[in-house]
């Protein structure tokens, strides 16, 4: 299963949003406030339902946490306009779960069909932060304590720790293993105090060693030799961009290419152009890649634009600035020029 198409009304940022999803990759781009996180944390919240059985609700509350988990605060408010109520939508090939929230009523998840109860969603949210380095006791300390983080960071630590399959060097994932291992340098392993290490021919190297780009890069290998990113899962990714090397972003839009071409539905938001660029010059005809350009618009609401082309991204934040600092340079060097 896939998910196929989400809609928010009066929810956080959004009066009304109804976004048709495709089954392959999913760029979002920008200005910030502009909603990527909010509406990749709403399909993550999704899909995770239809694994762990919770209600919707409670599942938007641990990946928002609103103060004191009042879900009623997520409910759209503006200057102009005092809403009282928010519904959130996300669909799976027609079938599709709903919650209702309303002040003074708390939140119930009005359709919860059988089918999508029954249909598990395999799903992994890495959010910006990076964790691995991290991990040594923070799983048990979140499941004792009531301790200020989003459930994300919880649930990318339970998804890092699942054991390797055994048929994991199978293709096309054995050489998506080897390119990322090749990047960091070694192979990970983990140790008896939940620690993550890189094991390189020189020995083992603590995560809070290794350079912060590293870690998400060797997150991703874990991810994949776990079978967390197999065919009919699903991928969101906050920033994969962020504290890496540009040298990489070509090698990392490969490998989120082709689990794409394997089957593995993914989301990510991001603010780089090289990033966009990599991703449109390594693309083939036959992938299913679309841009959603979140932006506000003449009435200060958010809209979307949708596409599979990179050129006819509208607006284009990104471009944009890029644009704008060429063009200073451009005038600089030749007002230097004639001097």
């Amino acid at each position: 299963m896939t998910l196929t198409r989400v809609k928010l009304e009066h929810f956080t940022a959004f009066d009304h949003l109804d976004l048709e999803l495709s089954p392959g990759i999913n760029v979002l781009v920008g200005a910030n406030g502009t909603g990527k996180t909010h509406l990749m944390k709403v399909c993550y919240a999704a899909c995770d339902v239809s694994k762990t059985g919770t209600s919707f609700g409670e599942k938007l509350i641990s990946v928002f946490l609103p103060s004191d988990g009042d879900l009623e605060r997520m409910i759209r408010q503006s200057e102009e306009r005092l809403w009282n109520n928010a519904e959130v939508e996300a669909f799976s090939n027609g079938h599709g779960i709903l919650t209702y929230v309303e002040y003074g009523g708390g939140s119930s998840d009005t359709a919860y069909t059988k089918e999508w109860a029954g249909s598990t969603i395999e799903s992994t949210y890495i959010p910006v932060k990076e964790m691995l380095s991290n991990a040594p006791g923070f799983r048990s300390l979140y499941a004792q304590r009531e301790i200020h983080f989003e459930e994300v960071y919880r649930d990318i630590l339970d998804r890092a720790f699942l054991p390797p399959l055994r048929d994991i060097q199978d293709e096309p994932y054995g050489r998506l293993i080897s390119s990322l291992q090749e990047i960091i340098g070694g192979e990970v392993v983990t140790g008896d105090s939940e620690e993550f290490f890189l094991q390189t021919k020189a020995g083992h190297i603590e995560f809070t060693l290794l350079a912060e780009g590293m870690r998400k890069l060797a997150l991703l290998l874990l991810l994949i030799q776990n079978g967390s990113l197999r065919e009919n899962s699903v991928l969101f990714w906050d920033e994969p961009e962020t504290n890496l090397n540009p040298k990489v972003f070509g090698v990392l839009m490969d490998v989120l290419l082709e689990l794409q071409r394997n089957g593995v539905q993914i989301f990510f938001a991001t603010h780089d152009y090289g990033i966009l660029k990599e991703l449109e010059l390594r693309m083939r005809d036959d992938d299913e890649v679309v841009f959603h350009s979140l932006y506000h618009d003449e009435t200060g609401e958010i809209a979307c634009n949708t596409t599979h082309r990179y050129l006819n991204i509208h607006p284009n934040a990104i471009a944009e600035a890029f644009d704008d600092l060429y063009d200073r340079q451009i005038e600089r060097s030749l007002g230097n020029f004639g001097r």
